[in-house]
């Protein structure tokens, strides 16, 4: 039987393919959430489970890089990959959270507008990564990280349009608040998910 030091390299992609996919999970879920304005229990509770699943995955991804002497690409990579896209459910997680904290059950269409994104976004992720298994042909991936930049503009647009409403009258200034910290979550899961087509776009020119 030949011997080989090469590593399976598959097992890192199929873990950051679970990663993407608990985003996407996430997404969806949050959306469900928001359209119904019922962030309870229930709702918080099958979040957390999704945000425990992404810490379960992202701790396998480095396990596996410390015992992993050759990778696909570089380490740092790998590492900042996996904490990125963990973080991505970590921030819808922390929305879902705080919305049951705040008590704030009605639904809000500019944040259904963020989720439909957030939403939009990770789906957009998710094929960026998966990508990263044919990275000889990086056109497409390139095309999910233009998309991805874009839908973070799109998420500037929607935090500014929705805090100038919050002002309008004479609003209550401690739901400005609670409203305003949503929204600006909510945009920097958008930018989280930039984040990561940052790195997949650095891999992209490492390895070209």
């Amino acid at each position: 039987m030949a011997f080989t030091l090469m590593p399976k390299e598959m097992k890192f992609f199929d873990l950051f393919d679970q990663q993407a996919s608990n985003a996407v999970e996430a997404s969806v879920l949050f959306k469900e959430l928001a359209q119904s304005g019922k962030f309870d229990d229930d709702g918080v509770r099958r979040m957390r489970e999704l945000e425990h699943e992404g810490d379960t995955t992202t701790h396998e991804v480095i396990d596996t890089l410390n015992r992993t002497f050759v990778t696909p690409f570089d380490r740092e990579d790998i590492h900042a990959l996996a904490c990125e896209l963990d973080d991505v459910v970590d921030l819808i997680h922390s929305i879902a959270t705080r919305m049951r904290l705040y008590r704030l059950s009605e639904p809000d269409p500019d944040l259904i507008q963020f989720a439909e994104v957030i939403e939009q976004s990770a789906r957009a992720v998710a094929k960026a990564v998966n990508g990263l298994r044919e990275i000889k042909r990086p056109r497409r991936i390139l095309d999910y990280c233009i998309e991805i930049n874009r839908l973070e503009n799109v998420g500037d647009q929607l935090r500014e349009a929705a805090i100038g409403k919050l002002f309008d009258g004479t609003p209550d200034p401690i739901a400005v608040i609670k409203r305003k910290e949503i929204y600006e979550v909510a945009e920097t899961t958008l930018d989280k998910c930039e984040d990561v087509a940052n790195i997949v776009e650095s891999i992209l020119v490492k390895q070209g």
